[in-house]
């Protein structure tokens, strides 16, 4: 990790007055910098916005909204916030921002609880094909309070768009159940979406249309991919993934009566005093994304994960709809190996320095304990400074450390191969890191 005098002055503090966090928090700095994140939804933010994080703004309670407080010392509050709402507004080109909620799963219920009342029909990605447990897993509050109804992907391995999103089945589904809300974007989906063609089935049964690009928002502030305005009448987001900002959630609109209902839903509705240390690290980000460098960092994710899936695809791996047009894609792990498990790529890869999560696949067979997929992703590789020719490295990695997994399965030799194998991995990846730092 680069050099970083504050963060060295702050974990010198820390170490002082409490040893014990101290060391894990300096160990995790160490596994950051030494490891190579896969995960789709992680990245390293700057030191800027981890700075942000860490000041002064975490002592106060600033409940309500810039101008109409709840506690007084808010002037300052203000003043931030206003500040992370017009650079949220200028980066996705719309009228109205909240820059309130703590998570992505927050953003949605507030939009929820704003756009419908409990027991009402909302239309949704099969959540197995893609999907995120906020929009209706039954354990979820969206899928508790309200009634979720689904639409698939293509499934026939012959049709042009297999494992793209079904729109026909879309306009079906909707024409069918008449939903209040029609949600699209989506945890695990390697493609460009078609705002225009979800309006219109929105549109057809008198449904609002609510975007959820909390992977793609990065993509989508640079221009990289399409944007889901004008077509959704509310877009949702976090602040990290692509957007490379802190932990935290966003709602957009261009629609005044939508936003003053998203904002009573957000205050008093789902939160009381808002995290602004959080929003102060969201402006920062903010700003950094609204600089030219970002349309070329968020340009170098796609065409990193592209040669990623790429590299996998000539290794004798299969990726869901054939590759991928943003910064994720799912690996189906059986074409290499039908005793190749999601949870045991994590594991082995782990082993190796390289961070990746099991996810299903489409019409997954295994349960998600287990999976038949891996999800990959390039965000935080590209932030480090990896382009096609370390991406494909790691792709030669990933094959070395899983072939030798595969072999040790049932073989009384084979656990001492994969234990050689994911050690020399390591070494490679651990000097590949020290030529590539994360921010910091």
């Amino acid at each position: 990790m680069a050099h970083d005098p504050i963060a060295d002055a702050t974990l010198e503090l820390l170490t002082r007055r409490d040893p014990d966090v101290a060391t894990w928090i300096a160990k995790e700095a160490e596994r950051q910098a030494t490891t190579i994140e896969l995960i789709a939804s992680e990245n390293h933010v700057s030191p800027a916005v981890m700075h942000a994080m860490g000041t002064c703004l975490t002592n106060k309670y600033a409940e309500g909204y810039p101008g109409a407080r709840y506690y007084g010392g808010c002037v300052y509050h203000d003043h931030i916030e206003s500040i992370a709402r017009d650079r949220a507004k200028r980066l996705f080109n719309c009228a109205f921002a909240n820059v309130q909620p703590h998570s992505g799963a927050q953003a949605n219920a507030a939009v929820f609880m704003a756009l419908m009342d409990p027991g009402d029909t909302f239309a949704s990605l099969v959540l197995s094909d893609g999907g995120h447990l906020s929009h209706g897993m039954k354990i979820n509050l969206s899928g508790k309070w309200f009634k979720p109804v689904h639409y698939p992907l293509h499934y026939d391995p012959s049709h042009p768009d297999f494992e793209r999103i079904d729109y026909d089945a879309v306009e079906r589904v909707c024409n069918e159940h008449r939903p209040k809300v029609l949600m699209c974007g989506y945890s695990a989906y390697p493609r460009v979406i078609d705002f225009a063609r979800m309006r219109k089935a929105a549109d057809a049964c008198g449904a609002l249309l609510v975007a959820d690009i909390a992977h793609i928002a990065g993509l989508v502030a640079a221009g990289v991919h399409p944007s889901p305005f004008p077509h959704a009448h509310v877009v949702t987001t976090t602040t990290h993934k692509t957007l490379r900002g802190p932990r935290g959630g966003l709602i957009l609109t261009d629609a005044e009566d939508l936003a003053k209902k998203i904002d009573k839903a957000v205050f008093p509705g789902m939160q009381g005093g808002p995290l602004m240390h959080v929003i102060a690290a969201k402006a920062v980000a903010f700003g950094e994304a609204l600089q030219p460098s970002f349309k070329s960092y968020c340009t170098q994710v796609v065409a990193n994960a592209r040669a990623l899936a790429a590299a996998l695809i000539d290794l004798g791996y299969r990726i869901t709809s054939g590759g991928t047009d943003n910064h994720l894609m799912l690996v189906d792990l059986r074409p290499r190996s039908d005793k190749l498990t999601g949870a045991d790529a994590e594991r082995w890869l782990e082993l190796a320095g390289m961070i990746c999560n099991k996810n299903g696949i489409p019409q997954d067979p295994r349960p998600p304990k287990f999976t038949s997929g891996i999800r990959l992703g390039s965000p935080a590789t590209t932030t480090r400074g990896f382009k096609e020719p370390q991406m494909r490295q790691v792709a030669a990695w990933i094959d070395q450390v899983l072939a030798a997994g595969v072999e040790s399965i049932g073989s009384p030799t084979g656990a001492a191969t994969l234990e050689s194998t994911a050690a020399r991995v390591r070494q490679e990846v651990r000097s590949l890191c020290q030529q590539f730092p994360i921010p910091g």
